[in-house]
């Protein structure tokens, strides 16, 4: 999602850490393991059976490619069943249709200029009711150019929306020039943030299935 499009509409975000604060994982710490994704269930309840981890933005558009780079570290990490990957990229299609084959819970991972210092981590939980119902007739859309916003617009509009959609976001420093490459801070962010959507993932599932 380029960083000046409007940010997702939340019932709640709150800061983690800034760009001063040290990572989760330093050089010679232990690396994230599945085991930290496990969910904690609660007497009795069955737990979200699916859950769909997403990254978006454009890699050509440095700070913009944060949300692919953590989900490609994710992918190298065997993560429980049920719980899926995807590099979505800017294939903001693709990413719909895929939520649209059915999921529990969506994990967007993305930047979004919120007004902190470069390399804040957000965790923002979507309410539907705050997103559009449908797409307007006449409306045009360009598959390769849907943010994450229009993507939910039109995965309500189809009758698919998840049981529950979080967005994982990183204050950018640069994501307006093209260029390859996350600036410092952000890059630092990186597994700070492939941990912060473990834990995430792991509270979802230990939610009861909304079924």
């Amino acid at each position: 999602m380029s960083a000046d499009s409007e940010p997702l509409r939340a019932a709640d975000t709150e800061p983690l850490q800034g760009a001063g604060a040290e990572p989760l994982q330093g050089a010679g710490a232990e690396p994230l393991r599945a085991a930290d994704a496990e969910p904690l269930q609660g007497a009795g309840a069955e737990p979200l059976r699916s859950v769909l981890i997403a990254g978006v933005g454009n890699a050509w558009m440095r700070d913009d490619g944060f949300g692919g780079t953590v989900a490609r570290r994710l992918a190298q990490l065997a993560l429980p069943h049920g719980v899926t990957v995807m590099d979505a990229g800017t294939g903001g299609l693709d990413l719909a249709y895929e939520v649209m084959r059915g999921y529990d819970a969506l994990v967007l991972v993305d930047v979004s200029r919120r007004g902190g210092e470069p390399g804040t981590l957000y965790v923002i939980d979507v309410d539907e009711s705050t997103v559009a119902p449908s797409i307007e007739d006449g409306e045009t859309l360009d598959p390769h150019g849907m943010d994450p916003r229009t993507v939910l617009r039109f995965v309500r509009g189809a009758g698919a929306w998840p049981g529950r959609v979080v967005v994982i976001a990183c204050e950018p420093a640069d994501a307006e020039r093209a260029g390859w490459g996350l600036s410092g801070a952000v890059s630092d962010a990186v597994e700070r943030a492939a941990a912060l959507v473990l834990e995430t993932v792991a509270q979802l599932r230990a939610l009861p299935d909304p079924a």
